[in-house]
């Protein structure tokens, strides 16, 4: 019998106690792949909440009426389930692509040099939430729908999509300690805006659980609030955004701040703009499905534009040429 040599045997072990520290060992990534990851990894996650939109907009929320399984005895939608298993099921099928690209940011993360802790940690933060969201959409069909349950739902994909953005602006800068770029009045200004968009998308989604389009053709309850009242409290909150984007945008002016503040605070105010068009007239249209759709992208493309405007407050300069790679550290994998 011929033995297999000590270097392959000791190889695999250590593929198999630490996958990410054998694969970082032997492949460094260009800094362009790592930040392409970490992009590829937030479409997806936008992606998915307008597959979820569309979901809840067909009515099929319960086209697959059980979870994990789409039904009691087949994993997959059948045939007497029509569309309305085929879109749930296959949103379903999109988390598998999204835990792809998270894992795909997490490993060109790992396999940086230098060793990027803070950045890995970004990645698995985003895996994290995935299985969190996963296991609560899982819950969400099996209450029925449950308006609370979906909102909480689209709140976490909302955390997702931050994690991702962080990564991707991470991927592009270095890990010196962050230097402002702006004056302290006009952080706290932008710190307002990203605690005034939370209450705006926050309140989106008690619009959403107590407006027209539970998810599902059979009897969903609503929440109990007035939609009306609700929906002018939702409009209130995002001109409030709107006002202080502007106020914002003045502020870095006559302090003569960077460009690139200016241009994502400009970016913001034309996403608002848009978003709020779309928000008026899926309004005074009786909502239909498809300007509701797009209102939902447009909360994410808020979300993501807001973000980035908060990063663009501070820098964090790449490392010079020629600086020694900090060693990478021998860690177990994150539990």
């Amino acid at each position: 019998m011929v033995g297999v040599p000590n270097e392959i045997r000791g190889g695999a072990a250590a593929a198999v106690r630490n996958p990410l520290a054998y694969i970082a060992d032997r492949w460094t990534p260009d800094p362009r792949t790592v930040r392409r990851a970490a992009l590829v990894a937030l479409v997806v996650s936008v992606v998915i909440v307008v597959t979820g939109g569309a979901v809840r907009l067909t009515g099929s929320g319960l086209g697959c009426p059980t979870w994990p399984k789409c039904t009691a005895d087949s994993l997959a939608t059948t045939r007497e389930m029509g569309w309305h298993g085929v879109i749930e099921f296959g949103n379903r099928l999109l988390t598998y692509v999204l835990c792809a690209a998270v894992g795909w940011a997490i490993i060109a993360a790992r396999s940086a040099k230098p060793y990027r802790r803070e950045l890995t940690r970004i990645g698995w933060l985003q895996f994290w939430i995935v299985m969190g969201n996963a296991v609560l959409g899982g819950i969400v069909v099996l209450v029925g729908l449950n308006p609370y349950t979906v909102a909480a739902h689209f709140l976490l994909t909302s955390a997702l999509i931050a994690a991702a953005v962080v990564m991707w602006h991470r991927a592009g800068e270095g890990d010196a300690a962050p230097r402002p770029l702006v004056a302290p009045s006009l952080r706290r200004l932008t710190w307002a805006l990203v605690v005034v968009t939370v209450l705006l998308i926050a309140v989106g989604t008690v619009v959403t659980g107590a407006g027209p389009h539970a998810g599902d053709s059979s009897d969903v309850p609503r929440m109990p609030v007035d939609w009306e009242a609700v929906t002018r409290a939702h409009g209130l909150l995002a001109w409030l955004t709107v006002l202080l984007t502007v106020a914002l945008w003045v502020g870095l002016k006559v302090f003569d701040s960077p460009r690139v503040t200016l241009a994502r605070t400009r970016d913001l105010f034309l996403v608002l703009l848009a978003q709020g068009v779309i928000g008026y007239v899926q309004y005074f249209l009786d909502l239909p499905e498809l300007l509701v759709g797009l209102h939902m992208l447009g909360s994410a493309m808020v979300w993501i534009y807001t973000v980035r405007v908060l990063l663009a407050m501070r820098e964090r300069p790449l490392a010079e040429p020629g600086a020694i790679p900090s060693a990478s550290p021998a860690e177990p994998i994150p539990a």
